[in-house]
C-alpha cells in the first residue's frame, strides 16, 4: 500500500536561486535542521521557495514550483503535511482577510494565526475526546492509562504555557474549550497577549494540533520577539510536544542553538553549488 503522507523531507534542491548564480542542495536531518548565514545570503529565500512549492497543494509530483525539487521519506509518499510559522506581528492589511474575521480583537497577523488555531484546537479536543470515550467504552485493565496517554500532549502544552507565562501571572483556563487566560482574577483572550507571548503560543499550538502526526514545521527567524530564555527552550519544547515533527528553520540567534543543537546547523555556503 502506497503511503500518502511523507514522514519527513530528506533533500531540498533549488536551481538558480538568484538568476542562475546559486544552486542549492540541502540534505536534511529527520528531526532538526537550522539554516544559518549572514544577512542577504539567501536563508529566507530558500525557505520561501520551499514553502511556495509545498503550498501548491503539498503534492510532490503535480505542478511543482519550477526549479525546486523536494525529496521525502518514504520515497513512495506523494504529499507532505506541513505548517509555516509567521513571526512578525504586523497589522492586517488585507480587506479580504479582515472581512472573514468575526472577532474585532483580531488586528494583527499573529492574531489571525491564533484565530485560525483556535478553530483547529477545538477540532483537536473533539478528536482526542472521541478517542478517550472509545477506549473507556472498550474497557480493559489498561483503559484508564491509555485514556491518560491520549490527553498527555494537551496537558503538556498547558503546563508548558503556564511555565512560560508564570512571571506575568498568566495561566490557561483549563475548563474552557477555547484558549483563554486568567491574570490576577481577570480573563484574557490570546489577542491581549504581548507579541512574544502570541508568537510562542502560535508555535506551540501549531505543533499540538498536528496530534503527534508526522509533519514539517517551517520557521523563518522564530526568535523574533522571544525572550532569550524562550529562544533557548524553543526547539526542545517543540520536539517534546510532538516527537514526530521535522523542524526546518532559519535563525541569526545563538540562543536558539546553544542547548545541544550546534550539530544541526547548516551554513548556506555549505549547501551552495
Amino acid at each position: 500500500m502506497v503511503q500518502k503522507y511523507a514522514d519527513y523531507i530528506t533533500r531540498i534542491e533549488i536551481d538558480s536561486l538568484w538568476s542562475g548564480q546559486k544552486h542549492i542542495v540541502w540534505d536534511l536531518d529527520p528531526k532538526v535542521n537550522i539554516l544559518s548565514g549572514i544577512n542577504g545570503v539567501g536563508k529566507s529565500t530558500i525557505l520561501n521557495k520551499v514553502v511556495k512549492s509545498l503550498l501548491r497543494g503539498g503534492e510532490l509530483s503535480d505542478n511543482p514550483l519550477p526549479g525546486v525539487k523536494i525529496k521525502v521519506w518514504p520515497e513512495e509518499a506523494s504529499m507532505v503535511r506541513f505548517d509555516v510559522i509567521r513571526s512578525f506581528d504586523r497589522p492586517l492589511v488585507s480587506s479580504e482577510t479582515v472581512s472573514r474575521i468575526v472577532d474585532a480583537s483580531v488586528a494583527t497577523e499573529l492574531d489571525w494565526q491564533l484565530y485560525q488555531l483556535q478553530r483547529k484546537y477545538l477540532d483537536y479536543q473533539v478528536n482526542i475526546g472521541n478517542r478517550i470515550i472509545e477506549v473507556l467504552q472498550r474497557g480493559g485493565e489498561n483503559a484508564a492509562a491509555e485514556a491518560a496517554r491520549i490527553s498527555e500532549a494537551k496537558k503538556k502544552f498547558q503546563d508548558m504555557t503556564d511555565r512560560l507565562f508564570a512571571d506575568t501571572g498568566k495561566k490557561i483556563i483549563r475548563t474552557k474549550n477555547e484558549i483563554m487566560f486568567t491574570q490576577i482574577g481577570e480573563q484574557l483572550s490570546p489577542y491581549q497577549l504581548s507579541s512574544g507571548e502570541k508568537q510562542m503560543l502560535v508555535i506551540l499550538l501549531t505543533v499540538l494540533v498536528e496530534d503527534n502526526r508526522h509533519s514539517v514545521l517551517l520557521m523563518d527567524e522564530p526568535e523574533v520577539s522571544l525572550h532569550i530564555e524562550w529562544q533557548q527552550k524553543l526547539i526542545e519544547m517543540i520536539t517534546d510536544l510532538n516527537p514526530n515533527v521535522q523542524i526546518i528553520l532559519t535563525t541569526h540567534s545563538p540562543a536558539v542553538i546553544m542547548n545541544g543543537w550546534m550539530d544541526k546547523v547548516t551554513e548556506v555556503s555549505d549547501i551552495t553549488l
